[in-house]
């Protein structure tokens, strides 16, 4: 048996192979980005109202969004008023009895005038709904 000499020391250099931990690191994140959840908000753009003193809440129930022109988004669909009616008065996810609690995200626009506010809170109370947040930035 032939031993090979390398110059230097006489130490063999020592190799890591980095193959394992590559994979390793690969399948973390994978992991990580397949297991988070990502809050799904729709693609439209506001200038909400400021607020001081506002609170955090879950952003789980429906949410309703306002702007400025008029437009009215029920979910992630752009609705009328009337059409905002009729899918109030179908959800069924919950009792009617059970919507008072059901919360309701409303997002409007900070140019949306009061009165188109009060009828789409007309709109909520007429199919039961009384639990609505005001979305604003701080």
């Amino acid at each position: 048996m032939r031993k090979s000499r390398r110059r230097g020391s006489g130490r063999s250099a020592a190799q890591v192979d980095l193959v394992p931990m590559i994979d390793i690191v690969f399948q973390l994140i994978l992991f990580f980005l397949v297991s988070t959840t990502f809050a799904m908000l729709p693609g439209i753009s506001l200038n909400l109202p400021e607020s001081t003193t506002s609170e955090g809440v879950s952003s789980g129930g429906i949410t309703i969004t306002m702007k400025e022109d008029g437009q009215i988004w029920y979910k992630s669909t752009q609705v009328d008023l009337e059409s905002l009616n009729r899918e109030l008065a179908a959800f069924d996810q919950v009792t009617y009895e059970e919507r008072a609690e059901y919360p309701i995200n409303l997002e409007a626009d900070s140019l949306v005038t009061n009165g188109q506010i009060v009828t789409v809170f007309d709109i909520l109370r007429q199919n039961g709904f009384s639990a609505v947040n005001l979305r604003t930035t701080e």
